[in-house]
């Protein structure tokens, strides 16, 4: 009984109030200011894969094979997207009315270019860049906005997004 009283912090309304408790609201202040349209139950699992797979490439000098997810929640936290269920056909979940395909580029990639599927059923194209410091920026861009080709694929470079009219979101 000793030992708790020092992890409480003080007395509201009837209870002990713990210090991981107001640091638990503070962490959720942080988050909301910082993602705004965010569904925060996802930050810490974005925050945790994030972290995870950063500290397996330093300990091993290899990779995870869990970019895809965490440009998927990086999209979800940072522009609200409703995220389809896995391997579901079509696109990667819903902004709005809008279908959202979602491309990571990883920080093993040499060239900074994703390739998207021009049969794909999608509206807006979200791609997610984690570089080699595992820093994590987005840009999206509208469809209509992207290069034209009778190819079943078109290669996107990273470069060319900005050009293109979309918008850039960086979480460091």
């Amino acid at each position: 009984m000793e030992d708790d009283i020092w992890n409480r912090a003080f007395f509201d309304d009837g209870e002990w109030v713990s210090w991981s408790d107001v640091e638990e609201q503070l962490q959720f202040q942080e988050w909301r200011a910082k993602y705004p349209n965010a569904i925060r139950s996802l930050i810490p699992y974005f925050q945790d894969l994030l972290s995870l797979a950063e500290s397996y490439h330093f300990e091993t000098g290899r990779h995870l094979n869990v970019y895809g997810d965490i440009g998927e929640l990086f999209g979800a936290i940072t522009y609200g997207i409703k995220l389809n269920k896995n391997y579901a056909q079509g696109a990667d979940g819903r902004l709005g009315n809008d279908h959202i395909e979602i491309k990571t580029i990883t920080p093993f990639k040499t060239k900074d270019e994703v390739i998207v599927k021009v049969s794909g059923n999608f509206s807006k194209l979200l791609v997610v860049k984690i570089n080699a410091d595992f820093e994590v920026s987005s840009r999206m861009v509208d469809r209509s906005k992207l290069p034209k080709t009778a190819k079943p694929f078109l290669k996107i470079r990273w470069a060319d997004l900005l050009m293109s009219g979309s918008a850039e979101i960086v979480n460091k």
